[in-house]
């Protein structure tokens, strides 16, 4: 099937009207409660903890000065609580290159390519032009803005931007509208399926092959994120006003469905 954005537009509005059916909600209460997988993110998102190689990045400048020394440590942990502080030491210091690489280091992880990634980004010329840009688009115009300026960036995926604009929305006292969250490939096949579903729930029988497309592995546009983050609130929204002591935090549920919490299928 061709694209067609009128029909993409119906089913986003589908899923917006129907963000979450009565059984998701029960679902992701039931991993919420559950002590080995979502109970440790009852009160946000912060303990979330990923493991990397700091010698793997000592390459990688300017290095975040609240993280573990790349020469002495073989291994080392770091969480989001931990990445906010990071973010918002070198905003301290006018640095978003800084802050950039607190983003992604948490965000590859152990991946060995990150490193090399990472400094293919910095050396494009503006880099940290842009991201200071993207950062004051953010305060000023919201989330959206401030996604289509990273795109621009060269080498810096979706995925990634996404990553880099949620720590900084946490990390600044106030942004134009809502907070920004992650997006990235596990998210958008949730989404599809869910998309899938809501549409032939209401007889739109072309709902997959529109969903495969718009909910693709990557290359979102701006509307796009705009459409997740509407999403993303409104299913959060859901799930706080549910008898099951939801966070307020949207980011836990980002957390969730990256865990395969719920299948939407």
């Amino acid at each position: 099937m061709r694209y067609d954005q009128r029909r993409a537009d119906k089913l986003d509005e589908v899923m917006l009207e129907l963000p979450l059916a009565e059984r998701a909600v029960e679902t992701l209460g039931q991993w919420l409660a559950d002590p080995e997988h979502g109970r440790r993110y009852a009160n946000g998102s912060g303990p979330h903890t990923i493991l990397y190689v700091p010698a793997k990045w000592t390459t990688v400048t300017p290095w975040p000065t609240t993280f573990t020394d790349r020469i002495a440590a073989e291994s080392a942990s770091v969480s989001r609580a931990e990445v906010v502080a990071a973010v918002r030491a070198a905003e301290r210091s006018e640095s978003w290159a800084e802050a950039f690489v607190a983003t992604q280091v948490w965000g590859y992880g152990a991946i060995g390519y990150g490193p090399h990634r990472t400094r293919q980004v910095l050396t494009r010329p503006h880099a940290e032009a842009v991201l200071t840009e993207s950062v004051s688009l953010l305060v000023d115009e919201g989330a959206v803005a401030a996604y289509e300026a990273l795109n621009t960036l060269h080498g810096l995926g979706p995925a990634f931007i996404t990553k880099f604009l949620y720590f900084a929305g946490l990390a600044l006292p106030e942004v134009k509208g809502p907070r920004p969250l992650i997006l990235d490939r596990v998210l958008a096949r949730v989404l599809r399926q869910h998309a899938t579903k809501v549409g032939r729930a209401r007889g739109y029988e072309w709902s997959e092959a529109i969903a495969q497309w718009i909910w693709r592995d990557g290359g979102w546009s701006s509307h796009r994120y705009d459409i997740y983050l509407r999403w993303m609130y409104a299913a959060n929204a859901r799930l706080t006003a549910a008898s099951i002591d939801w966070p307020a935090a949207p980011d836990v549920l980002e957390l969730a469905l990256f865990s395969g919490a719920w299948d939407a299928g």
